[in-house]
C-alpha cells in the first residue's frame, strides 16, 4: 500500500507557516489525494494528546477509511510500551523506530536485551516493530541485531536515504536489508554544489530527480509482492517564505505518488 507520512506534511504542520495543518487536516488531505495509508511518524504533539484526544484523531482516521501506522525513536521497553498502547487505539499494525532515541543510546547488547524484553507484547498485539536505516548504526549492526532477537515481528524500515552521511552505499544498503524489510520510506536525494563550488549539500529532491534508483529497491525488496507498505516522505529544505515552501511540498508529494502509481 502507498501511504503519506508526517514528514510529507513537514512544513505544513510547523509554526513557521500562517495556518498549519493538525493532524486530521493531514489525514483529510491524504483522503482527498486518493491514499489510503498514513504513517504518523516523529509527530511530537503525538505524545502529548490525551487519551480522547487520541480517540479522536483515531476515529477520524477510521471515518475516511485510512489505514494508520506509528512512527517514534528509541528503543527504551517503557517507550516501546506505550507506543504499543497508542497503536492500539489507532488500530496501527505497524510501529517504526529507531535504536538510538533522544535520551538514550544502548550498546549494540543493550539493544538487543531491550528488544527481546519488548518485542513479546507486540507479536501478542500483532504488530510489528520496525527499525529504521539511518547514519548513526552501521546498516550490518542493525541487521545482526534483528537477526540475533529473531522474531517475525522485529524488521526494518528501510530508508536508503540516511545511510549516506555513514558513507554506505543505498544501493548496498537496500540488498543487505531486503529479506528483513517490513517499511519503506520513499524519498529522493541528491548533492549540490555550494556556492562557490566549496563542499555539496546533500538533500531532498522531487522524486525521479535525484539519485534513488527506486526500480532497484522495488526489483530488491519487492514490497507489493509481500504486502509491505511505501510511505512518502521529503527532505524539503525552507524555500525562503511559507507560500513558495508550502507550493513545493505538495508538489514533491503529488510526482512522488505520480511516480509510485506509476510502477504498480
Amino acid at each position: 500500500m502507498i501511504g503519506l507520512g508526517t514528514y510529507a506534511y513537514f512544513w505544513q504542520h510547523s509554526d513557521r507557516v500562517p495556518e498549519p495543518l493538525s493532524l486530521i487536516d493531514a489525514f483529510e488531505d491524504t483522503r482527498a489525494q486518493d491514499v489510503d495509508l498514513f504513517q504518523i511518524c516523529d509527530y511530537a504533539p503525538l505524545e502529548r494528546m490525551s487519551g480522547s484526544e487520541l480517540r479522536n484523531a483515531a476515529g477520524a482516521a477510521r471515518d475516511l477509511g485510512l489505514t494508520i501506522e506509528l512512527g517514534t525513536k528509541g528503543i527504551v521497553p517503557e517507550h516501546l510500551t506505550r507506543f504499543l498502547e497508542i497503536a492500539e487505539v489507532f488500530d496501527a499494525r505497524l510501529v517504526r523506530s529507531m535504536v538510538y532515541g533522544p535520551d538514550s543510546h544502548p550498546s549494540l547488547a543493550e539493544a538487543e536485551t531491550w528488544l527481546r524484553h519488548a518485542v513479546h507484547a507486540y507479536e501478542s498485539a500483532g504488530v510489528t516493530l520496525a527499525l529504521e536505516t539511518y547514519e548513526q548504526l552501521a546498516t550490518a549492526d542493525l541487521v545482526g541485531l534483528i537477526e540475533r532477537v529473531g522474531s517475525e515481528n522485529l524488521g526494518i524500515c528501510l530508508d536508503p536515504a540516511n545511510v549516506v552521511a555513514r558513507l554506505e552505499s543505498p544501493r548496498a544498503c537496500i540488498e543487505l536489508t531486503a529479506a528483513l524489510t517490513k517499511n519503506v520510506h520513499v524519498k529522493d536525494f541528491a548533492f549540490a554544489r555550494q556556492p562557490g563550488w566549496v563542499g555539496f549539500t546533500y538533500s531532498g529532491t522531487s522524486m525521479g530527480a535525484g539519485l534513488h534508483d527506486y526500480d532497484h529497491l522495488l526489483a530488491t525488496v519487492h514490497p507489493r509482492e509481500r504486502g509491505i507498505n511505501e510511505v512518502v516522505e521529503h527532505w524539503l529544505p525552507w524555500q525562503d517564505d511559507a507560500t513558495t515552501t508550502i507550493r513545493t511540498e505538495r508538489e514533491w508529494t503529488r510526482a512522488t505518488l505520480e511516480h509510485l502509481r506509476s510502477t504498480l
